[in-house]
């Protein structure tokens, strides 16, 4: 039974931004169609394990959810509160509902036109990255009702109270209200096309080292991520940025089997059983690389694609070319101030010139953040500095000021794995 509900959780996670998609398309007005999805998707939670799934499980989804956004639609309520602003905002027939038991995916003029597709699920992305919300709001709306996250998942990835990013979500999808379900006209494309590479960055990086948690990884939103930047790749097959950014998930995602061990624990890169590592992945994530750089100016993505790679190419840790990995991070911290790549380049710059010299760089970092305080993304770049710091400590040979930055570095993360990673390292160093 833990199977069976394991896997319809699956498929309701992977059917349900299509069936949204497909009710914001039909109807136009996404705050109510999320709420008869996730109604939906309780329904069939409770029926499903009990009377097996149905052969078209995205098309039950689709008919019952469409069925209770019609009683929304037709309540007096529900109209009298649409009225207002629905005729200047929605297109003509955005409000025609499809007839009781109508509706199901492919059905006639009266249910839900075409069947949904991935190009819904692309166009429900540039939806929640619309210009009218701030760069947060993007990224929170995107989480809830493409990456499927909740709304506590959500805030603890943004280090907020839960009921303050409740409030975030709410906010944005009253912000959308009445925008016409479409792809955005080619002289928006690009910006909406970034924050939507950079939410779906978010998504990958919260399921691939979870921010919180007992868990270090969290496959269904790693995959999820790299399934929709397939999708917008299939749609956008010569945008270098979208290329990178496919190929940096993936050669990432290569490395999952040989991150933990027997236990759980966390294995960091330069010991891992390079041995255990996806090659077939690796193998496409380094063509996608190639054909990224080839595909117009290098862009973040693209460096942080073939520093990935380098680092995949390498059948040992001392074979990875650390110059030309120091060159690629010169050239990404000068195009974006992101305090990742400069500690990535500091990393980097220890591994050349030795570990003092990445001390040097590490300290300049602490006093950036310093500035920044502590809360929000700032604690967790802190964590991050720390954690560095202590490598560096270790292979320059103090001890006891690296003990001191392993537990600090412990003490702020709110991963679990990587709070008893880092006290074993700190631990071992008593001896």
């Amino acid at each position: 039974m833990g199977r069976a509900t394991d896997d319809i959780e699956d498929l309701l996670r992977r059917h349900a931004p299509q069936v949204l998609g497909a009710l914001v398309r039909r109807y136009g007005h996404f705050d109510p169609a999320e709420d008869s999805v996730q109604e939906a998707l309780i329904a069939a939670a409770e029926q499903w394990p009990r009377d097996g799934i149905p052969d078209n499980p995205r098309g039950w989804l689709i008919r019952v959810a469409s069925r209770l956004l019609t009683d929304r639609l037709r309540s007096d309520e529900a109209r009298r509160r649409r009225e207002e602003t629905a005729a200047a905002l929605t297109p003509a027939d955005a409000l025609v509902a499809p007839p009781p038991g109508e509706g199901p995916a492919g059905a006639g003029p009266s249910g839900l036109g075409r069947a949904p597709s991935e190009d819904d699920t692309l166009t429900l992305l540039f939806l929640c990255c619309h210009p009218a919300l701030s760069p947060a709001a993007q990224i929170a709306l995107t989480l809830r009702a493409v990456g499927g996250l909740t709304t506590a998942e959500i805030a603890r990835a943004h280090l907020v109270p839960e009921a303050t990013m409740a409030q975030r979500i709410s906010r944005a999808k009253r912000a959308v209200r009445g925008t016409q379900f479409r792809q955005p006209d080619a002289r928006d494309r690009d910006q909406r096309l970034a924050a939507v590479l950079q939410v779906l960055y978010l998504i990958f990086n919260e399921g691939y080292t979870a921010t919180a948690g007992p868990d270090l990884h969290r496959t269904d939103l790693a995959r999820e991520a790299i399934r929709l930047t397939r999708a917008v790749r299939r749609l956008l097959p010569h945008e270098g940025r979208v290329t990178g950014l496919l190929a940096l998930m993936v050669l990432t995602e290569a490395r999952t089997p040989a991150r933990t061990g027997p236990d759980g624990e966390l294995i960091p890169l330069d010991e891992q059983d390079r041995a255990l590592w996806d090659r077939t992945a690796v193998a496409e994530g380094i063509a996608l690389a190639e054909d990224a750089l080839a595909q117009g100016p290098a862009g973040d993505y693209q460096l942080q694609a073939a520093i990935a790679a380098l680092h995949d190419e390498a059948k040992r840790a001392e074979d990875t070319d650390w110059p030309q990995i120091l060159a690629l991070y010169d050239l990404l911290v000068r195009r974006s101030p992101d305090p990742a790549a400069a500690l990535g380049r500091a990393v980097a710059v220890a591994m050349v010139e030795g570990p003092r010299a990445g001390l040097a760089e590490v300290d300049a970092l602490t006093e950036t953040a310093g500035t920044a305080g502590t809360s929000g993304t700032a604690g967790q770049r802190n964590h991050r500095l720390d954690a560095v710091r202590a490598h560096l400590l270790e292979r320059a040979g103090d001890m006891t000021a690296a003990r001191t930055a392993y537990r600090a570095a412990a003490d702020a993360t709110l991963s679990e794995p990587e709070a008893r990673y880092l006290r074993r390292r700190a631990d071992r160093l008593d001896r």
